[in-house]
């Protein structure tokens, strides 16, 4: 059974907050803003957490209603569950959603977060009005369900040199240019994910079937992809479902890079 815990706030106006959900999983999340305000929750990325969005909140307008997820075993939150697959992580954004009651909201997720707002969609399609990836659902040989050989070829690789599988995604997500200390800073911060879940999620990834999910899910998607990475194959795949729209603010962390120019593109969406 969900239940909220006490509340923290801090000076900035940002509150604290807690829900527990089953297998003594502990999710926190950040939320600020008027209550009557359009609401926006915001779902980080593999090996990431919720302060990833920080300086976002800060230039969105003030009478938004914000909210950001720690999802199990990423940030401050916790988990002994043993089921890691993006919709399990949707649940976790939903349990927050049903902690406030939201009653409509924008998902706005980023890379693997991208794959948990589409979830959540498909869980609350009568909360959920839009979802918003950031670089997220355009990369084909990672959000597609791939083949078992692919998969396995893929869990072996980072089960034999974890570091170099992180670095790899790094360095995929980093387009020409991209200043070194960025990509180290990142991979610093995804090399030391919580495992087992780190690797657990990983594979839940893989195993994603997202073109099934799509056909599924109701609400309006748009993904924000970075130009330099975008490939024309992704938009003959998915233009057809999904709104993709080219952007240049940075990296695959664009949102840590350019967070004003972030926060543009999502309160257009809102506003939508």
């Amino acid at each position: 059974m969900r239940h909220k815990e006490p509340a923290m706030s801090n000076a900035s106006g940002t509150t604290t907050r807690v829900v527990q959900r089953s297998s003594d999983t502990t999710i926190r999340y950040t939320i600020s803003g008027p209550a009557d305000g359009p609401a926006v929750v915001f779902v980080h990325g593999w090996g990431c957490d919720r302060d990833d969005f920080g300086e976002v909140t800060a230039f969105l307008p003030e009478h938004y209603r914000v909210l950001a997820v720690d999802l199990a075993e990423h940030g401050e939150s916790r988990s002994a569950r043993d089921v890691w697959t993006m919709e399990e992580f949707a649940r976790d954004v939903a349990a927050v959603v049903e902690a406030e009651r939201v009653d409509s909201c924008v998902v706005v997720g980023h890379s693997l977060g991208g794959a948990v707002a589409v979830e959540a969609g498909r869980l609350l399609p009568d909360v959920v009005s839009h979802v918003v990836a950031l670089d997220a659902l355009h990369y084909l040989s990672l959000f597609p369900v791939q083949d078992e050989s692919q998969i396995q070829a893929m869990l072996r690789s980072f089960g034999e040199d974890f570091p170099a599988g992180v670095r790899g995604m790094v360095e995929a997500g980093s387009p020409a240019g991209t200043d070194p200390a960025l990509k180290d800073a990142y991979f610093e911060k995804m090399v030391s994910v919580r495992q087992p879940a780190g690797l657990a999620s990983l594979e839940g990834l893989v195993r994603w079937h997202m073109d099934d999910v799509l056909r599924e899910v109701k609400q309006p998607i748009t993904v924000f992809a970075v130009r330099e990475i975008l490939t024309q194959e992704a938009i003959d795949r998915y233009g057809d479902r999904v709104r993709i729209v080219p952007v240049d603010l940075g990296s695959h962390h664009f949102h840590r890079e350019s967070p004003e120019g972030t926060a543009e593109l999502v309160a257009r969406v809102v506003a939508e």
